[in-house]
């Protein structure tokens, strides 16, 4: 998928999450992921990784490792963010499990609050997999998340 050079809002509705999936690029990267009630007027509907996301959401196993993300987040919620990335398809961590893959002390409160933060502000859910942790915050909605859990065989709660 080559996303060289794209910038703009694209946006398709799903009927999989009764809901719109949103994706914003800068730069051929993504810098936002998001599931507004409908797509924006402005929103173009054709993108390659709107496509993706459909498949994926029809079944089809996506890790979606390769698409280039514009994270602008603190290095410390980035290291935090980048591991849910080593989250296989279809498993789940709790957050003390995520916390130590990103280098943190899970026993530390503010380790855990930076992690928790993290998950909560991740601005492109889906392409990092927050629906793939136990015990959240979560910055995919409940909804959509028990969708994405399910796609991928695991328990929705």
């Amino acid at each position: 998928m080559d996303t060289a050079g794209t910038s703009g809002v694209f946006a398709r509705e799903f009927d999989e999450i009764g809901r719109t999936v949103q994706v914003g690029f800068a730069g051929g990267r993504v810098i936002s992921v998001s599931f507004p009630a409908e797509p924006p007027g402005d929103a173009d509907g054709d993108h390659d990784l709107l496509d993706r996301i459909e498949a994926y959401l029809g079944g089809e196993r996506d890790e979606f490792a390769e698409v280039a993300l514009g994270l602008t987040v603190p290095t410390d919620q980035r290291e935090v963010l980048e591991s849910l990335r080593s989250v296989p398809y279809g498993e789940e961590v709790s957050v003390s499990r995520l916390a130590r893959l990103a280098g943190f002390d899970p026993d530390d409160a503010d380790d855990l609050e930076t992690v928790t933060g993290a998950l909560n502000d991740n601005p492109v859910p889906v392409l990092l997999p927050d629906h793939r942790v136990s015990g959240g915050p979560y910055a995919t909605p409940g909804e959509v998340r028990d969708v994405l859990r399910s796609v991928e065989g695991i328990s929705v709660r």
